[in-house]
């Protein structure tokens, strides 16, 4: 045998050997995190995890109170420097968040993170919140939000004072943290979301939570109605002042289509002393149902 034959085939084992070792720690890819839906808070300046979509439906995300391994793994997954999401106003794409920052070790925050909120037309403060996502979407939305007419305004008003007076609770004077015309499928027709609440007493609130729809004939009734009485020593602060100022009341996110089947779902906060709740509403057979409720542990008051 040949010298050169004889170097040549340990060469070419060693080269096969290498081949198949590599082959055999070839790291396997990660797997696609899941659609999310986020809702953007502090005037657009945190978002939130709402929920994930899964299979068409939404299901509860990492919550802030959970195993501090799953935490690092949901920051490290959606929460990326300079991670975009499309920012959902009126049902509609209205521009990006950014993620800036997040820390899974931050006391209160651990599932949140801090962004930098980019749009033409959203204007993000206080009760004027806001979705962002990056759930496929093959529905444009009608990006219609805007402030009731004096004629929708006057109808809603008066059946939320129908429904105070039901309860007991008296109707004269109302507040309100928002009342919201929306289009939910772009049919030109708005839809009004409203949170109000009147002084029981001293020591107590009635909180009223609503959808409306506005019929062939041209008049709003409730498709959705959500009654609470709330009283002092029900508050963990002992203070109404809290409750006036929004703790427990439920309020108007947006609305998005993330089922795509060309009706928006309506989605809603609930701030509360330790964290916060999330409901989503689909219509069904002209009354809204809710299909989703989840909540988000912050820390311990």
């Amino acid at each position: 045998m040949k010298l050169s034959n004889v170097l040549v085939l340990p060469i070419a084992v060693l080269l096969i050997s290498v081949n198949l070792s590599a082959q055999k720690t070839k790291p396997k890819p990660s797997p696609k995190p899941s659609p999310i839906i986020f809702a953007v808070l502090n005037d657009g300046k945190m978002v939130e995890p709402l929920a994930y979509v899964v299979g068409g439906k939404l299901t509860q995300p990492v919550s802030g109170g959970e195993d501090p391994a799953r935490l690092l793994s949901f920051n490290r997954t959606y929460y990326k420097v300079n991670t975009s999401y499309r920012l959902i106003f009126g049902g509609a794409n209205a521009g990006t968040v950014t993620v800036k920052n997040s820390d899974p070790k931050a006391e209160c925050s651990a599932n949140m993170a801090e962004i930098s909120t980019v749009s033409t037309r959203a204007k993000l403060k206080g009760n004027v919140m806001a979705l962002a996502s990056n759930v496929a979407a093959t529905k444009k939305g009608s990006g219609v939000r805007r402030l009731p007419t004096a004629d929708e305004r006057a109808q809603v008003e008066d059946l939320v004072r129908r429904e105070f007076t039901k309860h007991k609770a008296p109707s004269k004077t109302l507040r309100s943290h928002n009342l919201t015309a929306l289009d939910v499928d772009s049919d030109g027709v708005a839809e009004l979301v409203g949170t109000y609440w009147v002084d029981s007493s001293a020591a107590s609130r009635a909180l009223l939570f609503f959808i409306a729809d506005r019929g062939a004939g041209g008049k709003y009734s409730f498709g959705f109605i959500d009654f609470r009485n709330i009283k002092q020593e029900d508050v963990m602060s002992g203070d109404m002042a809290d409750v006036d100022s929004g703790v427990y009341h439920e309020r108007l996110l947006d609305v998005f289509d993330y089922d795509n089947d060309g009706v928006a779902e309506v989605f809603t906060y609930i701030q509360s002393f330790e964290g916060a709740g999330f409901d989503a509403y689909r219509r069904e057979a002209g009354k809204w149902t809710k299909i989703f409720e989840g909540s988000n542990y912050h820390c311990g008051y």
